[in-house]
């Protein structure tokens, strides 16, 4: 699957703040930013993410992809 599809239906899906994606074509890493987080643990946040890529992962257009999610603020306070 083309990296900048997988950002294009997340972007599509959610609001994203910062978004960066790495991969082989099959298996991808992503970094989301989002302040529709707040207050969402973990599971929650992936589960928000996962949901702009439903269709792609129920098919298995999407192979596997995993993510680290944070809030802006989380995102500002980890880059120093």
């Amino acid at each position: 699957m083309n990296p900048k599809h997988i950002k294009q239906l997340i972007r599509a899906g959610m609001t994203c703040e910062q978004l960066e994606l790495d991969g082989d074509g099959q298996h991808f890493e992503a970094l989301v930013v989002s302040a529709e987080f707040a207050g969402l643990n973990r599971v929650q946040r992936q589960q928000r993410v996962y949901q702009t890529l439903k269709t792609e992962l129920a098919s298995g257009e999407l192979h596997a992809i995993s993510f680290k999610t944070l809030t802006p603020e989380e995102w500002s306070a980890a880059r120093g």
